[in-house]
């Protein structure tokens, strides 16, 4: 594997993402993330269930890539993140990453939505850079946790048209007891503001799909309205303009019974609170989804198509707020 916008030794001694574990992955030497050398592919395909921007009416061209440097409890991903096929899943060289890049746009996608990158940043570089060389014309999404590296970030500055980062907590106490990131909010802020400067508000074509800017996402959790309205007021105060995701579709799993509010889902008192607030900040560029998104959303990677097909999808029952 050769890097051009990162160095081989950079791997050697990795400092990619926020949590700095120094682990030298090019031995074999795991970190946080649990990923080596080599990107791993969970799976890739067109995905339909993203905010209308991003998945439009071809899909947005989704690569999941496996292990994550965040630990929530409450990952709908948990088993590609943190479970048994984070380690299973196939791993990718960045030739490989590609081609993978230019079948999903032969296939019609909108984009290529790069899932939980911010561990494999150094790896998915150069792909992109070899892929828009073999005629790769379509927008870069990075989804992420928003758990990312301000430094990697402007290292691949000019790759990324369309950020799509989560802005999950402004509690630290919270952050630590659900994702084990005590310094979440501070990393994220920083990271959020250095992708808005970077690409500045979303745009859209004449179709409304998204060709480049920043769309943030907020998943609220059941009883924890006061962090949600944090995180809220900080992008408020980085642009009122700022194109927000307010996600009600928080669901259970196994383990976050034993934490107290977890056990349940978002109410619709509670939900409506959170859209009322981002509407008093002047937030009115959001996106929102009804309650029955519980539970709709959670994907089975053991599965060739981990998604199971709808007559609808996310991008029909999302609406704008405002």
């Amino acid at each position: 594997m050769s890097f051009r916008f990162f160095s081989r030794s950079e791997l050697g001694r990795c400092e990619c993402c926020p949590r700095n574990c120094r682990v030298d992955r090019t031995r074999g030497e795991r970190g946080v993330c649990g990923i080596g050398e080599c990107a791993q592919v969970a799976h890739h395909g067109l995905h339909f269930g993203e905010e209308p921007p991003i998945s439009g009416q071809r899909g947005s061209g989704a690569i999941f890539f496996s292990g994550c440097n965040l630990r929530c409890v409450f990952c709908q991903n948990h088993q590609i993140s943190q479970g048994a096929l984070a380690s299973s899943s196939r791993r990718h060289c960045d030739e490989e990453l590609a081609d993978l890049m230019l079948e999903l746009q032969a296939a019609g996608a909108h984009n290529i939505n790069l899932v939980s990158p911010s561990h494999v940043i150094f790896q998915i570089a150069d792909a992109i850079e070899m892929a828009r060389n073999q005629g790769l014309r379509i927008p870069i999404v990075y989804n992420s946790g928003g758990y990312d590296s301000v430094a990697a970030l402007r290292r691949i500055a000019g790759l990324i048209e369309i950020y799509l980062p989560d802005l999950k907590y402004a509690n630290s106490s919270l952050a630590r007891t659900l994702s084990k990131a005590s310094d979440y909010p501070q990393v994220a802020r920083a990271a959020i503001s250095e992708m808005f400067a970077q690409v500045g508000e979303l745009r859209c074509d004449a179709d409304g799909i998204a060709r480049g800017g920043l769309l943030v996402r907020h998943l609220v959790l059941p009883g924890q309205l006061e962090n949600s309205k944090a995180c809220l007021r900080f992008l408020a105060e980085l642009s009122c303009d700022i194109h927000l995701s307010i996600m009600s579709q928080y669901t259970p799993r196994e383990g976050t019974n034993t934490i107290s509010g977890l056990e349940r889902g978002v109410s619709e008192e509670e939900y409506e609170e959170i859209c009322e607030t981002a509407l008093e900040l002047g937030l009115t560029n959001a996106f929102v989804q009804e309650l029955s998104s519980q539970g709709n959303y959670l994907p089975d990677f053991e599965r060739k198509s981990p998604f199971e097909p709808r007559s609808g999808s996310e991008v029909e029952v999302k609406s704008t707020l405002g």
